[in-house]
């Protein structure tokens, strides 16, 4: 099984890809996945979208294919989302408008926001109304929240708050649990073929 984990934030060197590098070994050290890619938006590798998209323009083929295929060979998704002026990121709102050959399609992913201080919430909501409709990704009902990010899940135990960083210790592993047991479940979903669709292209 292999869960890709997206970073949301455009900073180099970010707290999102942190916890994001986190998770992604935590998923392996606990046997729930059996391979994790992490893509990072840093440095915004994606331009915003245009319709080249949509009429196969060259350059954004060359651009998307390869991630297209990794997407595509993922069971299912992280999606790690920093609160910035209580908003998502734009290039991570950008991500999913560009996928609509079903790469995310019927897919779970686990929603992990991350804040400096004690909020985090407005990332989840904002993903859970409107990031999903045209690419179909399937938001898990668990979610994690990671605040005052700066004080855990740090490589050197000496820079952790020691019971918060527990805390979030034993919630990423067990979350993992739960993507990777609805990424075998939705499998099933997407083989079955009632997914498949030429007319309905597009979410309501």
């Amino acid at each position: 099984m292999k869960i890709m984990i997206i970073s949301g934030s455009h900073r180099n060197h970010s707290q999102s890809d942190k916890v994001a590098h986190h998770i992604a070994q935590a998923l392996l050290d606990n046997k729930q996945a059996t391979a994790t890619e992490v893509f990072s938006l840093a440095g915004n590798p994606l331009p915003l979208w245009d319709e080249g998209i949509w009429n196969g323009d060259a350059n954004w083929q060359a651009l998307l294919n390869p991630l297209s295929e990794k997407l595509a060979a993922s069971d299912g998704f992280v999606i790690i989302a920093p609160e910035w002026h209580g908003q998502v990121p734009a290039g991570l709102k950008n991500f999913f408008l560009l996928w609509g050959a079903g790469e995310l399609a019927h897919k779970p992913a686990l929603i992990v926001a991350v804040s400096s201080s004690d909020g985090g919430a407005y990332p989840v909501a904002e993903l859970r109304m409107s990031s999903y409709k045209n690419n179909r990704i399937c938001y898990i009902p668990e979610q994690l929240i990671v605040r005052n990010v700066e004080s855990v899940l740090n490589a050197d135990p000496t820079q952790n708050q020691p019971e918060a960083d527990t805390y979030f210790r034993e919630r990423i592993v067990y979350a993992g649990g739960i993507l990777c047991a609805y990424a075998t479940a939705l499998k099933s979903v997407r083989e079955s073929g009632v997914t498949e669709t030429d007319v309905f292209r597009f979410g309501m």
